[in-house]
Order: structure tokens, then sequence, then C-alpha cells
């Protein structure tokens, strides 16, 4: 792993308990950085907190309700005195089905967690970067909220709100010391495959050309050097992990 220049930086990784969020909680503390992890399975996430050692430590948050997540940005800020870095990671894949027959109450669901929910982790932490005017910010989004997966059209455009949500925000904050920017990861090996079907994990592998699913720790070391000092201009942008899947 190359030394990134992460020491003292606060960061919040939410969903960090398990995956890729758990992979980039364990990669910024490797670079000296502080992690809060935002879970809303708060035994895990004290596991994993215990686990990666003292400069992590874990609140439970349900990110698709808001005054859950203010009380969290506030009670991180009064822990840590500031926070310089969010990666807005947890999401949900929910049930597959095609658009016709599918449950408005699941759809409503995930897009509370997916979209929702980083809209309100950057509302609640981003005055007190404006304030300091400095901030990274990294979205985690995914290759089907560019392309649209079949019998997942929920969690697609969810992911493709995320994106737009970025794009915006980086423009919002551009005039500042503030980056706001997306990676769109193609599937990984994570805890998610189990709300998902057998045909769809197969149609996912099927797609990326390099003929293998991502690694929680690639997906890591990008979103890392993201949030350091030394990303100063790139903002608003989208960044491809999926093994080349992507067409634009």
């Amino acid at each position: 792993m190359n030394k990134l220049d992460l020491e003292n930086r606060v960061a919040v990784v939410t969903g960090g308990a398990q995956g890729i969020g758990r992979a980039v909680a364990e990669q910024l503390t490797g670079h000296g950085a502080q992690v809060v992890i935002w879970d809303r399975d708060i035994s895990l996430a004290r596991r994993c907190a215990e686990t990666i050692g003292p400069n992590c430590l874990a609140i439970e948050v349900d990110q698709a309700d808001w005054n859950q997540v203010s009380q969290a940005g506030r009670q991180t800020l009064a822990k840590t005195g500031k926070v310089d870095i969010l990666v807005a990671n947890a999401g949900v894949a929910g049930s597959n089905g095609v658009v016709w027959e599918y449950d408005p109450q699941e759809w409503r669901r995930i897009m509370a967690i997916n979209l929702d929910g980083p809209f309100h982790c950057c509302k609640a932490l981003l005055p007190s970067m404006i304030e300091r005017n400095y901030g990274r910010i990294v979205t985690v989004a995914s290759i089907a909220g560019k392309e649209g997966n079949p019998n997942a059209a929920a969690y697609s455009a969810s992911k493709a709100g995320v994106i737009a949500l970025t794009k915006s925000l980086g423009k919002e904050t551009a005039d500042r010391n503030i980056a706001v920017n997306c990676v769109t990861p193609a599937a990984a090996r994570t805890a998610i495959f189990d709300q998902m079907s057998q045909e769809h994990i197969d149609y996912m592998l099927s797609k990326i050309p390099r003929s293998r699913f991502l690694e929680p720790a690639e997906a890591a070391s990008m979103i890392a050097w993201l949030c350091t000092e030394e990303n100063s201009f790139t903002t608003g942008a989208v960044f491809d992990l999926s093994g080349g899947r992507a067409t634009y």
C-alpha cells in the first residue's frame, strides 16, 4: 500500500462495518486518519472499530433518517472537533425484479437509503467543512448508475441519483477548498450479494471484462487518494472501478 498523508485528518465512513466501507476505514487509519464509522449495525461496527484500532470508533446511525444523521454529525464533531473527510459508502441492493412488478414500498426503501442517505450525510457535515474551508467528500455509487442493470431499476436509479448529487455538490462548493467526487464500482463480493439472486450475480460478472469481481481493497485505494489534500483540483467527477465494463 502506497503511503498517503492523512495525518491529523478526521474521516466519517458510512457503512464502514463491512465490505468496501471497512476496507476504506482500514486504509484511512493506515494512512494516519482518525475514522468514525457510521453504521446502523452498531454491534458489527463496534467490533470492526475495535479490530482496526484506537484511531477508529463507531456511531449508530440509520442514514435514511435525517434526525439520526443530524444527531450523529453533532456527536461526531463533539468527539473529534472536526470532520475533514466524508466517504458516503452505505447502501443496499434491494430485491431484484422487473419494473412493472416491483413493489413501490421496496422502491421507496432503496431510494431512502441509497439516495436520501448520502444527501443527509453531506447536509450534516458540509457546514463544518465550509466553515473551515476544507473538505473531501467521496460518494460511492455504482456502474449500474451509469448503465442501468436489468431487474435492478431501483438500485440503478438510486445510484444514478448519487452521481448527479455529487456533480451538483461539486459545483456548489468549487469555489472553496472542498472536493466532492464519486466512484462507480463494479460488483464486489461483499455481504450485499446476500440481497441478490444468483442469476443477477452471474449477470454482473458476465459484464466485467476482467472476468472477476472487484476486491474491496482495490476500491479503497482509489477512494483513499480522493480523500487526500493532494486531490486539490478534481471535483464533481466520476471515477470508474468497473474492470473495463464502463463504456462512457
